[in-house]
């Protein structure tokens, strides 16, 4: 019987040791650029649920602060780059931002917002210049209208960057520094940091390196599984087996170089996209990420800070059918779920745990908007018709090595037609197309091609979310494990004292 009570002892020991192992730092973006967002309440639910206990927001959404209220998830909130100029002008406007969109959440909702991110990789040599008189006048302004409002000390200010502000000469991370063009700057800002007790935020893409260069070597985009070698570059006593490790390590040796060895550095976005390219498909989405979260579950950094990993934001959380494609078709599959947050693929995501997909979305009828069967390709209204859904809806699924890229011409009609038809919530003139078109209660999807039907965005008709503060998964879960565990333990000691009575 002694023996019978200590193993359950030990027994609920390990549970309780189990229900502390969590991923320290994870993270996930959380973009709601979407004609049909999932409601706020459940992706709160959902993030909770997976174990993301910080989340970035692109900008100040009032659903989804106003959701994570009292969630127990840390928030970094982050202002657009056409609002730089604004708020490096003025200080006054910088204390109105920082009014409406973090002290009154903190204050009146129980948002835990931990950073405000100024601009957006404003860096970017696409964008020419625009943001770089602005984005330190942007960053000291909404200091100084932190410590105004008395958050200095809980909301720190960051800036994401992209891994293009950073070069290195000899090919090699140990050869890092900051671009010429904008090293001054760069410098200024990490000191800004270094001085406020802000961290440096990074966006890190394996993926576009394997989208910009077809010689570059898939392996080395991805994370070598448990037991194997990969070693593609070698930097003094450093072998490096991935470009993520690379690529970040590079910024800490530029960091150093500078004189700023210990600056917090956060990996803001890092992810793989699903669709909308031949790279970007479930297999090599699934074999980065889940080889991403290998690492963190381990406790694994980067060779130049080996002791942890840094805090790790997914990029994303879910598909978003609205973001500009103009980086690439790819842009609106980021997500590790679909829009309406379902699984894509499994994901496991440590603590014996794996992906959840949300729960309560509700959708739109089953049916969907096709080309009609006596319509011809031939019609003169076909290509116009064609071009306008596919102008105003999401058709990025039917490019060349796409999910849909290999339907033909009355597929492509039909997918085109759907999506419009769904992006204006199935109104019955949105299934006109000059008589091109009709309407189906038969699923027209095939094969990895999804004929989407979207969320019904009637608050009335959704579910109504749990409280995000209330949850069965993570350290609920495991309490209800350990509660059974005691409930078996009891069970077998009474079993013992009858045996013993008998005999």
């Amino acid at each position: 019987m002694i023996s019978c009570l200590l193993l359950c002892g030990l027994m609920i020991i390990a549970a309780g040791d189990h229900a502390m192992m969590q991923v320290q730092g994870l993270g996930c973006n959380w973009g709601t650029r979407a004609t049909h967002p999932l409601p706020p309440s459940i992706a709160v639910r959902l993030l909770k649920e997976n174990g993301f206990d910080k989340v970035k927001l692109f900008e100040p959404d009032e659903g989804a602060l106003t959701a994570l209220g009292n969630s127990g998830i840390e928030v970094m909130v982050g202002i657009p780059n056409d609002l730089l100029a604004s708020l490096a002008g003025s200080v006054t406007a910088a204390e109105n931002w920082v009014s409406r969109n973090v002290s009154s959440y903190i204050s009146k909702n129980g948002a835990d917002i931990r950073y405000v991110a100024v601009g957006n990789e404003p860096f970017l040599k696409v964008y020419k210049d625009t943001y770089i008189k602005t984005i330190y006048s942007a960053m000291e302004n909404i200091q100084a209208a932190l410590i105004k409002a008395g958050l200095g000390r809980q909301v720190k200010v960051t800036i994401p960057i992209n891994a293009d502000v950073y070069q290195t000469e000899n090919d090699l991370p140990s050869g890092g520094d900051f671009r010429s063009d904008i090293r001054d700057l760069m410098l200024s800002i990490i000191k800004f940091l270094s001085d406020n007790g802000g961290p440096l935020t990074i966006n890190i893409y394996p993926f576009l390196s394997l989208y910009m260069d077809p010689n570059f070597p898939v392996d080395y985009a991805f994370f070598p599984a448990a037991g194997t070698s990969s070693t593609v570059v070698v930097d003094g006593s450093i072998s490096y087996t991935n470009v993520l490790d690379a690529n970040y390590d590079t910024l800490i040796w530029a960091l150093e170089k500078h004189g700023y060895s210990s600056l917090p550095v956060i990996i803001g976005e890092v992810g793989w996209p699903t669709d909308g390219d031949l790279n970007a498909n479930i297999q090599y989405a699934k074999r980065f990420n889940q080889g991403l979260l290998n690492r963190l579950n381990l406790g694994q950094g980067t060779p130049k800070r080996s002791s942890s990993p840094p805090d790790t934001y997914l990029f994303a959380l879910i598909d978003e059918d609205a973001k500009s494609i103009e980086p690439g078709n790819f842009e609106r599959h980021w997500g590790i779920l679909y829009y309406d947050g379902q699984l894509k693929y499994d994901l496991d995501m440590g603590n014996n745990r794996t992906l959840q997909p949300a729960k309560g979305v509700k959708y739109l009828p089953r049916q969907w908007c096709v080309m009609a069967p006596q319509a011809s390709l031939d019609d003169v209204n076909m290509a116009e018709s064609i071009s306008y859904a596919c102008s105003h809806a999401d058709c990025t699924s039917l490019g060349y090595g796409s999910s849909c890229g290999s339907l033909d011409a009355r597929g492509n009609a039909s997918y085109a037609f759907n999506m419009y038809y769904q992006a204006n919530d199935q109104k019955k003139e949105a299934c006109g197309f000059s008589n091109l078109s009709a309407v189906t209660t038969v699923d027209p999807s095939q094969g990895s091609c999804r004929f989407e039907i979207m969320i019904d965005t009637s608050v009335k008709n959704h579910e109504k979310a749990r409280s995000p503060g209330v949850t069965t998964s993570s350290a609920a879960t495991q309490l209800e494990e350990t509660f059974e565990i005691m409930l078996h333990c009891t069970m077998m000691f009474w079993i013992v004292m009858l045996v013993t009575a008998i005999s």
